[in-house]
């Protein structure tokens, strides 16, 4: 369930970083940045903030565990 979940995001997400909408909106963010500066910034923030749940939720321990030779 936790791989569908991640995938799913994943090309969610590589989906929305092409932001052919904003290519030729030349309308300002809070009154100085420009809307894909303002858009990619809060993707940044999403995709950081994915990658931080996937890593904290999702990752392998026992691959990880195997890795160093664990029980």
């Amino acid at each position: 369930m936790k791989t569908a979940v991640i995938v799913t995001v994943f090309v969610v997400l590589a989906i929305l970083h092409q932001d052919t909408w904003n290519w030729d909106n030349s309308s300002l963010v809070l009154g100085f940045i420009p809307v894909g500066l303002a858009y990619h910034a809060c993707y940044s923030i999403a995709a950081a903030v994915f990658w931080a749940c996937v890593v904290k939720f999702a990752w392998p321990t026992r691959l990880e565990e195997w890795a160093e030779g664990g029980d």
